[in-house]
């Protein structure tokens, strides 16, 4: 059964099939091969299913969010204040890259709208006070991906729905996780600012750095709204969704006046296209998964060929899952991972005793690392489209960002409190 699998999903895909196609196509052969008996009709029972849970409601609302704030000044504020702040340091300009970078994640979710938001200004400035193309480019797509941790993901919320873990839990576990990258970040924009001999920008006065805070005070107004609104039990992730959408419309056109209601129509169909392609994904995700679950396909991929099960061991159960997923998003969009690969590996870590939550943030984790990884990580095309550079030359710079992000997986999965303990704070009984 697991041969006819992935031989239906790889010859579709060898043939220039979109993912949608190899996983229903899988679908209806097991149904076909194994169980005539069951129904084709149920597979769009279960597509339909698939995108019923209203914690979904979430994910085209962050989109919408983001891009309305791509196309205004809340980006260009969050880079004006993180700049007077750090842009005198060793490293400052870089690290202001992977601030801002990690800044508007907060506010956006979506790593390549912080790959464009972020990017096009400063790729510019950097180089322009030295540092080559190769660092910068591989710099704002990797930090970029520091979005999918910083809630709110669009990530969690898909692995969430999936595999019924909390997400305003995961929202609050990938902080940790997050902010360790950002930390391991700096200090190599801060090496390599030592070893190419640039010099630091000059200080800003304190006078600019108070009327730099000032006008990206209601910029920062969006993590206040996403974590303080779940952490204080204002509302929920998916509320916190839609004020996003109110705040950045309230900012972008009531206040900085940069985009007009007319505007809004347009922005809201190029959210729409962007939904309709998430939601036919986790529609055929769902139906994918339902499927090999009936089969018990996920018992047999699990005990028979990977040997793992509860009694595996907490090492082992996590590097396979990191493992697993990693590979799975160099090749494969990252929501299609974990529309498959969540159902194969979440309950032999929940039978195993570990908390999903961490399980969630470790997939993200690897999602994120993903995003930026060849061949296919989806980050790199967006920065060969926006910068227009070749595949090569977005790639050239990004192995020590990977060496960073792979280690960080592996610190969190040694210390799981990294990612937990401020959960447990923010959701202690």
């Amino acid at each position: 059964m697991a041969l006819l699998v992935v031989t239906v999903m790889v010859v579709l895909l060898l043939l220039g099939f979109p993912m949608l196609v190899p996983l229903l196509a899988a679908s209806i052969a097991v149904l076909f091969a194994y169980f005539p008996t069951v129904p084709a009709e149920v597979v769009v029972q279960q597509m339909i299913g698939g995108v019923k849970p209203a914690a979904l409601i979430a994910v085209p609302m962050f989109i919408f969010a983001a891009d309305i704030m791509t196309r205004g000044q809340a980006a260009n504020r969050l880079l004006d204040l993180v700049s007077a702040f750090v842009g005198h340091l060793r490293g400052g300009l870089p690290i202001t890259s992977a601030v801002s970078c990690t800044l508007f994640g907060a506010m956006s979710g979506s790593t390549q709208a912080t790959v464009v938001a972020i990017g096009t200004p400063l790729r510019p400035r950097l180089l322009q006070a030295g540092y080559s193309d190769a660092f910068t480019i591989a710099l704002i797509i990797n930090a970029s991906d520091i979005a999918l941790l910083i809630p709110p993901s669009i990530g969690m919320i898909v692995y969430g729905v999936v595999s019924g873990t909390s997400i305003g839990e995961l929202f609050i576990a990938g902080i940790g996780p997050g902010l360790l990258i950002l930390v391991l970040f700096s200090a190599y924009c801060w090496y390599r600012s030592v070893k190419l001999r640039i010099e630091p920008l000059p200080a800003v006065p304190w006078s600019g750095r108070l009327k730099a805070l000032n006008r990206a005070l209601l910029p920062m107004g969006f993590p206040v709204i996403v974590i303080g609104g779940i952490y204080a039990g204002v509302f929920s992730p998916t509320e916190a969704a839609a004020v996003s959408v109110v705040y950045a419309a309230f900012l972008e056109i009531g206040v900085y006046r940069e985009l007009t209601l007319q505007r809004l129509p347009a922005i809201a169909l190029s959210t729409g296209m962007v939904t309709a392609v998430v939601f036919v994904l986790v529609g055929a995700g769902a139906a994918f998964s339902w499927v090999i679950s009936f089969a018990e396909l996920p018992t047999q991929l699990v005990n028979d060929m990977l040997g793992l099960s509860a009694a595996s061991g907490y090492v082992t159960i996590m590097a396979t899952i990191a493992i697993a997923f990693f590979i799975g998003c160099m090749f494969v969009d990252p929501i299609v991972v974990i529309l498959i690969l969540t159902p194969i590996f979440h309950p032999v870590a929940v039978a195993a005793g570990i908390d999903p939550v961490l399980v969630g943030t470790v997939v993200t984790l690897q999602v994120a690392i993903g995003s930026a990884t060849p061949p296919f990580g989806c980050d790199i095309f967006t920065a060969i489209a926006v910068f227009q550079k070749s595949y090569l030359d977005v790639l050239r710079g990004t192995p020590p960002f990977i060496a960073m992000l792979l280690l960080s997986s592996v610190l969190v999965i040694a210390f799981p409190d990294i990612a937990l303990w401020l959960r447990d704070l923010a959701f202690a009984e």
